[in-house]
């Protein structure tokens, strides 16, 4: 988590965000996937997505490691990263961008949110607007997303062979809870 919150801190700093007060981080964040076709489902879940959300400005980054998908297959593991996702070479998806609604993140409550900005995949960046929830309790802030993403939009090709064993838009979630940034001096 240390060399996230430094990446994503320099990122904040020089775009002249940084304000540790309005900071709240986490390293935890579960993101899922989940593929539906007639042939084979295919699911799998990373534990372990970074976020980062400063509450003065609404800017947001995310970002997940694609080797840290668990998949209950190891051989589907395997070709998603070796085949699909091609993880060596693309090892991120990111996405950057500002919560449009204004929140007030110091009352307690659930809010309806959309954030824009650009989410990489596979090497291919597209401006996106996600809609979701953020929930203040106590501090900390709940963060959950449902969206799709279209394999053709991010030049992820499957094989002729194995095309109607994979749906070509993927559905994902999203779980964050973010904690009060605390610098690790």
């Amino acid at each position: 988590m240390k060399t996230i919150i430094i990446i994503l801190s320099i990122s904040f700093a020089s775009l002249g965000y940084l304000n540790a007060q309005n900071l709240y981080s986490t390293s935890n964040g579960e993101t899922s996937f989940f593929s539906e076709t007639p042939v084979e489902n295919i699911a799998a879940v990373n534990k372990f997505g970074q976020a980062i959300l400063n509450t003065s400005t609404n800017d947001i980054v995310v970002q997940m490691n694609m080797k840290q998908f668990d998949f209950p297959n190891k051989l589907m593991q395997e070709h998603f990263n070796e085949n699909y996702i091609e993880s060596a070479k693309y090892p991120k998806a990111v996405f950057k961008g500002k919560i449009n609604e204004k929140i007030d993140f110091t009352k307690n409550g659930t809010y309806d949110i959309s954030a824009t900005g650009d989410f990489n995949l596979h090497g291919v960046s597209k401006p996106r607007t996600f809609k979701g929830k953020i929930t203040v309790a106590q501090g900390s802030i709940g963060l959950t997303t449902d969206f799709e993403v279209a394999l053709t939009e991010h030049n992820i090709e499957v094989p002729k062979v194995v095309f109607m064993k994979i749906a070509q838009t993927i559905q994902v979630k999203n779980k964050y809870s973010l904690a009060p940034y605390v610098s690790k001096k």
